[in-house]
């Protein structure tokens, strides 16, 4: 199995005024090493819950994690996992160079090797030329690209992207789609995208997890069959849209109106 990154029968429930909400019910999951998976589905379906859980932020009321024998707490300690939410939220007095450096000083190491690789990753990025400028001054897509770049910082097992594109347009959207395919693609690391976009989670992913909320749970695995760099084009081919119907019929199911027998 390797450093396979492993969900069995997880479960999260939450207490809301006195009521409690199951959150994840039963999810089970198995993601290859070196796979990406989208996660999408309706608001409230535990998407940004199962991210949590794998990020070592919040722990299950039962159920496991794993990635090979590690846990994802023990994986976080030893900056193993990398994180990018869908606001960027960089550290607006630092520059695009340091916001990348700051798992360094949160985990407390710093190298010349460590330095080599933060202007590698400002490389990745398209962003060499803006190491010194601050988060003020640069576009919405820039500022996700610096997220991304520090997320990839300690060269994380496992990366976890949380509507990562979800504040941008359209247009640059795609744009960004494209770039985190080339960067994905350039090292490729086990990565957990939650998504609302349908045509994001089949471009990007190599399975698409659909989830149902009330409770929240995993209703079906779309496998997607398209071979890398996938090209814009790909966006318009009957295929893609076979792969975007089977997914929107699964999430429409939740949708429908619930009658009480």
């Amino acid at each position: 199995m390797g450093r396979d990154l492993v969900i069995e029968s997880a479960r999260r429930t939450f207490s809301v005024a006195g009521r409690e909400i199951v959150a994840l019910q039963d999810v089970s999951l198995a993601l290859r090493e070196g796979s990406f998976t989208a996660l999408i589905g309706p608001s409230g379906c535990g998407k940004s819950t199962l991210l949590r859980l794998v990020a070592g932020l919040d722990q299950p009321d039962s159920g496991r994690l794993r990635v090979g024998d590690e846990t994802p707490l023990a994986m976080q300690r030893r900056g193993a996992l990398g994180i990018a939410f869908q606001d960027a939220a960089l550290l607006p007095w630092r520059s695009v160079q340091t916001n990348i450096r700051l798992p360094f000083d949160v985990i407390g190491r710093w190298s010349r090797d460590d330095a080599a690789r933060v202007d590698r990753l400002i490389d990745l990025v398209g962003l060499k030329g803006f190491e010194q400028a601050l988060p003020a001054q640069l576009s919405g897509g820039m500022r996700q690209r610096v997220a991304i770049a520090r997320a990839l910082a300690t060269e994380p097992e496992v990366l976890l992207l949380d509507e990562p594109f979800g504040a941008l347009d359209q247009l640059l959207r795609r744009t960004m789609n494209l770039e985190l395919q080339r960067i994905w693609m350039e090292r490729p690391t086990t990565t957990v995208m939650v998504t609302h976009g349908i045509d994001e989670a089949v471009f990007l992913a190599d399975q698409v997890v659909v989830m149902h909320a009330r409770p929240g749970r995993i209703a079906r695995v779309v496998d997607v069959p398209f071979a890398r760099p996938r090209l814009p084009a790909l966006f318009g081919s009957p295929a893609f849209h076979e792969i975007e119907n089977t997914i929107a019929a699964c999430l429409y199911e939740d949708q429908a109106p619930h009658h009480a027998s």
